[in-house]
């Protein structure tokens, strides 16, 4: 009887085979000494490595195709086990398909959307932002994900926070340069000081609607006073905290809160803090150029009130309460008046009570 082949005799080589063609693919040229200790990321840099590789778009532009080992070890992503085919969902093999784009701006465009796999909820805030309704609009240079973050070197956005307010100044050049120079701006870019707010702080994160609105305009004295009606926070710079609850009581401030509440959407002249502070460029008020130093405040309030005169800024009280160091004069008419007021109601109260007893009696009288 002939004696049975071994059932391993024949699968020998073709398990040798297997194994040196899964070792030949999962041994990239050499990157570093360490390694990253991701597979698919080492497979990945073996040729993306390559400072000198690069790729000819249809629109004639070069695409850069080399990727950095220390941007991604710095990365956010990388260190986490995220690698390069969590975002690049379509190239999964070597050789790669065909590129089917014809631009850097539409390359850039169809790969952010592979954010949202991981962060559908700030994905889906940026859609109802005005820079999403720019590129629906047709503008195509609107800030996508990848330009405010990165692509292979996305970092904490706030590491150091004023890195916020740079990214945004890479847009809005005129505005970054108006902001950096403001008690705000340089307070945080030289200071490093984390009390001072950035773009988000007052535009929104993801979800950054159009300030241009009338409804952005009615709501942006409490967006100011979710610092300044702090007293704690005031109190480390010697700030009244009143100023807010000042405002709101204030001609300018009554009137903003009827709109507010009224007619949100509704358009109006009544002054808001930016109106005579600033927008991006406030200022110190012993700063020469700030819209509410005293050599500039009359002009400030010319741009409402055109007639007024030199004297009109004589009842600016700086959002202080009335006192007899600050404002004396205005002190002493409040005082006055305070006085008065309740004693000619007080002599008119006693007088209607006098005349109703007096025809009372006579009415009685003639009863009689």
């Amino acid at each position: 009887m002939a004696k049975p082949a071994s059932p391993h005799k024949g699968s020998t080589p073709l398990i040798i085979s297997l194994a040196a063609f899964i070792l030949a693919f999962s041994m990239p040229g050499k990157v570093n000494a360490q390694g990253t200790g991701r597979p698919t990321e080492e497979y990945c840099l073996s040729c993306h490595a390559n400072p000198e590789l690069s790729a000819t778009l249809p629109s004639g532009e070069t695409l850069p195709l080399t990727v950095s080992l220390e941007v991604l070890a710095r990365s956010v992503h990388s260190p986490l086990g995220i690698e390069c085919e969590a975002c690049h969902t379509k190239i999964t093999t070597y050789p790669h398909p065909p590129l089917e784009i014809t631009s850097r701006r539409e390359l850039s465009r169809s790969y952010y959307q592979a954010c949202q796999r991981c962060h559908s909820a700030n994905y889906e805030r940026a859609q109802d932002s005005m820079h999403a309704q720019a590129a629906a609009a047709g503008n195509l240079e609107a800030p996508i994900c990848t330009d405010c973050h990165g692509a292979h070197n996305v970092r904490p956005p706030d590491e150091p926070r004023a890195h916020i307010s740079e990214i945004c100044g890479q847009c809005h050049t005129q505005i970054y340069s108006d902001y950096k120079d403001s008690i705000h701006g340089s307070a945080l870019i030289e200071q490093d000081n984390p009390d001072v707010p950035v773009c988000t702080d007052c535009h929104g994160v993801h979800n950054i609607h159009d300030p241009r609105t009338a409804q952005f305009r009615v709501e942006s004295p409490e967006l100011c006073a979710g610092c300044h009606a702090d007293p704690e926070l005031m109190a480390k710079y010697g700030l009244s905290a009143d100023v807010y609850n000042l405002y709101k009581l204030s001609w300018h401030g009554v009137d903003v809160s009827v709109y507010q509440a009224r007619w949100p959407n509704l358009w109006h002249n009544s002054a808001v803090c930016t109106d005579c502070h600033g927008v991006h460029d406030i200022r110190p008020t012993n700063d020469p150029e700030s819209h509410v130093n005293p050599q500039n405040l009359l002009a400030t309030c010319q741009k409402c009130h055109p007639s007024a005169s030199p004297n009109w800024t004589g009842a600016w009280t700086g959002h202080y309460e009335i006192s007899l160091e600050r404002t004396p004069f205005v002190f002493y008419t409040e005082a006055f008046y305070g006085s008065f007021t309740p004693f000619v109601l007080l002599v008119s109260a006693i007088y209607v009570i006098l005349q109703i007893i007096r025809a009372l009696v006579a009415r009685v009288r003639r009863s009689l």
